[in-house]
């Protein structure tokens, strides 16, 4: 069955096809995971937030009629899904900012550069804590994920002129606060 294309499994399973739902979920897991990872940056949380999404999906699976791609879909309740945790929960700890600096330490690395870069990367970590919830999200899909505007518009069923004015200022604020930090210094 694996070599079906995603919305054959999906025709399977409102057919009657257990099976083909539990394709998906092994086709899908842990590509969920990791999104709903970075926003909780917990792996429990994220395990959690998989069960969830996955229930919520067989629940509304036998409704779903192709207007997006599967993995679109997925997507989108994956990223509701970690918001309304975080909204819930209050998390603020949502990305994990290292690809911002080269992480890779050199072994002759002097330890007051080894520190500076960490302090660097803690500071960037508690700028993006600041965020407004869309600029958070439209952040980590666009920065982390790489995934294309287009692609985050329907996820988040946004403008993709508004996702490029979250991003902006996203990255604007982050700038600012990390400058505002060097500056008290």
């Amino acid at each position: 069955m694996s070599a079906s294309t995603d919305l054959e499994l999906v025709d399977l399973f409102q057919k009657g096809n257990e099976a083909s739902f539990n394709e998906l979920v092994v086709r899908y897991q842990e590509k969920l995971y990791w999104i709903a990872r970075r926003f909780v940056q917990d792996h429990d949380q994220a395990d959690e937030i998989v069960q969830e999404v996955f229930v919520k999906i067989y629940g509304a699976l036998k409704e779903f009629r192709g207007e997006s791609g599967v993995y679109t879909w997925l997507y989108r309740i994956t990223v509701n899904v970690s918001l309304n945790t975080l909204r819930k929960k209050r998390i603020r700890d949502f990305l994990r900012i290292d690809e911002f600096f080269e992480t890779a330490s050199d072994e002759n690395e002097r330890p007051d550069k080894l520190l500076e870069r960490e302090e660097q990367q803690k500071l960037i970590e508690d700028a993006v804590r600041t965020l407004p919830e869309k600029q958070k999200a439209v952040f980590i899909l666009r920065y982390h994920e790489e995934l294309p505007y287009e692609e985050i518009s329907t996820i988040l069923e946004t403008s993709v002129g508004g996702l490029k004015a979250n991003y902006f200022h996203a990255v604007k604020k982050i700038g600012e606060y990390v400058n505002r930090a060097h500056r008290t210094h």
